[in-house]
């Protein structure tokens, strides 16, 4: 069936080389008292926008035990319903600002990207929170189009890298590591700017030039120091988290327990990921797993595209990639691999 998508959007030339992938944050929660086990999803929508936060009263009371990554004692946070929240509670608990977070690892206190914080926290997971430290200013030369750099943001206004390609201009530069915050380009402040328009600027500087990129890279613990992760193994270290359901936190509407997901939607979710790359550069599985919630009970492409235009239109999603997402789902739901 063909999409009637004239009026959609066109998807601007974002990252064919320089990828962005987001943090998801921004969440209303209503009160979900003794909950055992389970999941707690930092659900779609990196921004402030949405619904006002509940009152304390109808905020769950789930509690977390969280360190800073570089060493600390034990804090206890709660009552948070966004990444803003969290970063708050853990500047209350701590002493320090909620602005000198720049993310959170699960069960690691590493840089490890496979662990970073983003969509869903395991009721029983440990928080590490990764702070700013020294920050660098460093004078690269653009010999190519593509950088090597995977581009990822926090949620609340700090754009990271969180992957550098093997072999690229930046993995040449040992003093850029996975983990750094992008503060500025040539000059440019980048604080408060999102994933993909870093990812975009860094696309268009002028192939054959220099350019100043400052960069704050996270506080280390003397066993961090001189590691360089390449954010794409996971690192050794405790496994916390146990919880069997799902609490999906989002920008609009109240929280929902779920089950895990199914044979099914775990299939649809990596197909569509592996979309998400060819087309765009991002590799984002809660992105992909939204889509696929949206997609899994439609109809036809039409009654998909219109979905995606609702929750996702900021993307500006392709007709083509689209169609291709739809077929995709409907692959997996027959059981075509």
């Amino acid at each position: 069936m063909p999409l009637g998508l004239g009026r959609r959007k066109k998807a601007s030339p974002l990252v064919e080389n320089e990828e962005a992938e987001p943090i998801r944050a921004g969440l209303n929660v209503p009160g979900m008292e003794g909950i055992d086990g389970g999941v707690v999803g930092l659900g779609e929508g990196a921004t402030s926008e949405g619904l006002p936060p509940p009152p304390n009263s109808m905020r769950p009371r789930l509690i977390f035990h969280t360190q800073l990554a570089h060493g600390s004692p034990t804090g206890r946070i709660e009552g948070f319903s966004n990444v803003r929240e969290l970063y708050a509670k853990i500047g209350e608990a701590f002493g320090i600002l909620p602005s000198e977070v720049m993310f959170c690892t699960l069960n690691t206190h590493k840089v490890d990207m496979d662990k970073l914080l983003g969509g869903q926290i395991g009721l029983e997971d440990f928080i590490f929170a990764h702070i700013k430290g020294q920050r660098k200013e460093i004078e690269v030369f653009k010999g190519e189009d593509a950088l090597g750099l995977t581009i990822t943001d926090n949620g609340a206004g700090y754009a990271f890298i969180k992957r550098i390609r093997e072999g690229s201009i930046i993995h040449q530069i040992q003093v850029i590591n996975v983990g750094d915050m992008i503060e500025s380009i040539n000059g440019h402040r980048l604080i408060g700017c999102r994933h993909y328009e870093v990812a975009k600027m860094l696309k268009e500087l002028p192939k054959g030039k220099d350019f100043t990129i400052k960069l704050v890279e996270p506080l280390k613990a003397f066993d961090m120091i001189s590691q360089r992760s390449g954010g794409s193994r996971s690192a050794s270290g405790v496994q916390l988290g146990t919880g069997r359901g799902t609490l999906r936190l989002r920008s609009k509407g109240p929280a929902t327990v779920e089950e895990l997901p199914s044979a099914f939607e775990e299939k649809a979710i990596e197909k569509v990921d592996d979309l998400l790359e060819s087309y765009m550069g991002i590799r984002d599985s809660e992105l992909a797993a939204t889509m696929v919630e949206l997609g899994k009970d439609k109809k036809n492409p039409d009654e998909f595209a219109e979905a995606l235009d609702e929750t996702l239109g900021d993307f500006a999603f392709p007709d083509e990639f689209v169609f291709d997402v739809w077929g995709a789902i409907g692959d997996a739901k027959v059981g075509r691999v």
